[in-house]
């Protein structure tokens, strides 16, 4: 395995973190720029301070450095993204940006060649996450025209700060009788973030270009097999109720957000979780067991604290007075 010389930015958070953990591992030189406000990466990594915004300062952080590869997991302004970029020229040999399955049309996306939302890459907004990762797609590929793009799904596994699958796992430690939404067998698509570092890597040292899907087929594993899991991990007494997707909607509960990791079979939902993914797979995408990102989570939660609730997220959970009612309903 060849020596690389990584510079990651960010790299203190969930798949920066993970990025970071994965390098290390292969034996790779690892310098981490970061703003020093959220968090560390591990001590065996080398660490810049700059604010990416303010590019002299990313300038004189850089200074006269080269590094082989540089991986990038912002999801701020794509001009910001942009200057970064040409800044990095001359500093870096390629570039990867971990964007989003986002950027593509609502309701049209089979695999990569699917089409995408309209974005600007000099754009400074970027309250509609969507076309904010594309504008930054487009910022990355003005200065590194063979970027590779990793569009992931749903990312889950230890350290993750979005509240999804961590959830899930302390509902399900709490036992009792637990709201279960749809039809067990419901196939979902989600990617462990450790599964997205490996590819990434394993694909800017091999030297491969474009977007790529970063997630797992369509039935990696289904609401059941993920629901079952965190009974598996945890050692809870919980009881799954099902509950049909006309009575969660009757309710008032929030596919996604309210009840994570899971949206309806029909209506405006039909054929999420189920894009064609051959492509990454093809590359070397291998995606672990559900069980042992579950497992691998709620072990890394009884270990550490858990980060705080991101701002630039929503809470995810269900409100216990609709659990109630859809429980009581359900006697």
């Amino acid at each position: 395995m060849a020596l690389m010389k990584l510079l990651m930015l960010g790299g203190t958070r969930f798949l920066g973190h993970a990025l970071v953990d994965a390098a290390l591992a292969r034996g790779w030189e690892v310098t981490v720029l970061h703003r020093g406000l959220t968090g560390a990466p591990p001590p065996t990594a080398e660490v810049l301070f700059a604010d990416r915004t303010d590019q002299r300062a990313m300038v004189d952080a850089l200074g006269d450095r080269r590094w082989d590869l540089v991986v990038d997991t912002w999801s701020g302004s794509p001009r910001v993204i942009g200057e970064n970029a040409r800044v990095l020229l001359g500093h870096v040999d390629r570039y990867a940006y971990i964007s989003s399955g986002s950027v593509y049309q609502w309701g049209l996306h089979v695999d990569e060649t699917s089409p995408v939302v309209a974005a600007s890459a000099t754009s400074d907004d970027y309250s509609d996450y969507a076309s904010a990762k594309r504008g930054a797609e487009l910022a990355v590929l003005e200065s590194f025209p063979d970027a590779l793009l990793a569009r992931a799904g749903l990312i889950l596994g230890p350290r993750e700060d979005i509240g999804r699958l961590p959830w899930w796992l302390q509902r399900i430690a709490a036992g009792g009788r637990v709201v279960a939404p749809g039809v067990p067998t419901r196939p979902l698509q989600y990617v462990d973030a450790r599964d997205i570092a490996t590819f990434v890597l394993a694909g800017l040292a091999a030297g491969i270009s474009g977007a790529y899907d970063v997630i797992s087929p369509s039935g990696h594993t289904t609401t059941s097999g993920l629901l079952q899991a965190c009974v598996v991990a945890t050692g809870s007494d919980a009881e799954l109720v099902w509950i049909d997707e006309d009575r969660l909607a009757a309710a008032g509960a929030q596919p996604w957000t309210q009840l994570p990791c899971w949206v309806p079979q029909e209506g405006e939902f039909a054929g999420f979780l189920e894009a064609d993914t051959a492509k990454a797979g093809q590359a070397g995408l291998r995606c672990r067991p559900v069980e042992d990102t579950v497992r691998d989570t709620w072990e890394w939660m009884q270990r550490e604290t858990l980060p705080t609730q991101r701002e630039d997220r929503a809470v995810h959970g269900l409100p216990s007075e609709i659990e109630k009612e859809l429980l009581s309903a359900g006697q």
